[in-house]
């Protein structure tokens, strides 16, 4: 399919009114409460892999594998070696704040309380861009760590003139990992030198190069005011095939924000809070206002091809979320196409029905439509964050790679 997002660029109105809808809940939860969150994963991924709506700054795809490395170099046991990481964790951590690291740091409220430190929130992304080679979870690579050992003690032998070689390696994490500062964890900064950004491009390019988040760091053009990832200034530099995903992404956003905001239209009604009713009335007007200005893409949309982008990189929908999502599409498409107001389509039984039925499917008794004690525990706001697929995260991570690279070289 021909693929532009052009418009975006072009039209500031355009543009005013998708960051309006952006800014109305930009404080309030992302949680999922009508069950989408398989697509908007598997669309997170396809862009930008590796990362997650917790993660906060490049640098701790360093942090990590220099613990890791130094706790091996030591030849820490399996027995002590989740302790011993999770001290050093907190080594850093203290260092970050004595050094006013603030923004961004995991464990800047909790401290040495944190329940879940940074290795295991950026576990899964240190794999994805081949700085881990240990294939298993965090605890798998905990309880191996002794038989890794041993390997490497089995793999060492003589070569033919006495000296002890390594014949087979047992690799945990990349040899091209730069090595920490001297003084690491006790002194620290997020801050990238250039050759530490220079080896996590090195990285993306090498691991998943046909992939947005690449491509952003290739380009090394500032995204610190960029609001959505649809809204790039540069998005004519992505290859077709991201501009497709994005496209896909985008309309899928549009769309899907308007049952988030009529479930929380239909809450706001039963505990008759007129100021939140109104709120929300308001936000489903401007939600079918932005999809008004998409209307020539969102008419042309292929869905079929939605969903086979959605599935391509093994994500696993369940039936009843496709069919939910596709019978909110037709809804709303159909509204768009007929050129009813927005009344027309939120405020009707049968989406009113649908809403209602999704949220039994998923929650049964405990869901909030049905469940007065459930309905007292909402806080007037859940799941009214529009999808951005991670992008809060992704900028600075890639902002961070991009300010790193413009490093001088003897910085």
């Amino acid at each position: 399919m021909a693929s532009s997002l052009s418009w975006l660029a072009y039209s500031e109105h355009e543009r005013r009114q998708v960051l309006d809808i952006v800014e109305l809940f930009r404080d309030r939860q992302t949680l999922d409460e009508l069950g989408i969150g398989t697509v908007r994963d598997a669309f997170a991924e396809l862009l930008f892999p590796g990362t997650s709506t917790i993660q906060t700054r490049a640098k701790y795809f360093l942090f990590i594998p220099w613990i890791y490395r130094d706790l091996e170099r030591r030849r820490v046991p399996s027995h002590e070696i989740a302790a011993r990481a999770r001290r050093d964790e907190i080594r850093l951590m203290n260092a970050l704040k004595r050094a006013g690291e603030l923004d961004g740091l995991i464990g800047r409220v909790a401290g040495a309380r944190i329940k879940r430190i940074a290795s295991s929130i950026y576990w899964q992304g240190l794999g994805r861009w081949g700085i881990r080679l240990f294939p298993g979870s965090q605890d798998h690579y905990h309880r191996s760590i002794d038989a890794i050992y041993a390997a490497v003690r089995r793999a060492t032998n003589r070569d033919d003139d006495g000296d002890t070689t390594l014949s087979t390696r047992v690799p945990t994490w990349h040899a091209g990992l730069p090595d920490p500062p001297d003084r690491f964890p006790d002194e620290a900064s997020f801050r990238l030198e250039r050759h530490e950004a220079e080896y996590l491009r090195e990285r993306l390019m090498s691991q998943v190069p046909d992939t947005m988040l690449a491509r952003l760091v290739d380009l090394g053009r500032s995204v610190r005011e960029v609001e959505v990832p649809w809204l790039y200034p540069e998005l004519d530099q992505l290859t077709p095939a991201m501009r497709e995903q994005l496209e896909h992404a985008r309309n899928f956003s549009v769309v899907v924000y308007g049952a988030s905001l009529l479930y929380n239209r239909m809450l706001a009604e039963l505990i008759r809070n007129d100021e939140w009713i109104e709120g929300y009335g308001a936000a489903l007007n401007n939600w079918w206002s932005v999809a008004g200005e998409l209307e020539h893409a969102l008419l042309q949309w292929d869905r079929d091809r939605f969903w086979a982008i959605a599935v391509s990189g093994g994500a696993r929908i369940p039936i009843p979320t496709r069919r939910f999502i596709d019978a909110w599409l037709d809804l709303s498409l159909a509204g768009l196409q007929q050129g009813v107001p927005a009344e027309a389509v939120w405020d009707t039984p049968r989406a009113r029905d649908l809403i209602h039925r999704r949220e039994r499917a998923l929650k049964r008794g405990l869901a909030r439509l049905d469940n007065r004690r459930a309905l007292e525990l909402w806080s007037g706001a859940s799941g009214t964050a529009p999808l951005t697929y991670r992008w809060g995260t992704v900028r600075q991570i890639v902002q961070d790679i991009i300010d790193g690279l413009a490093e001088r070289s003897d910085a």
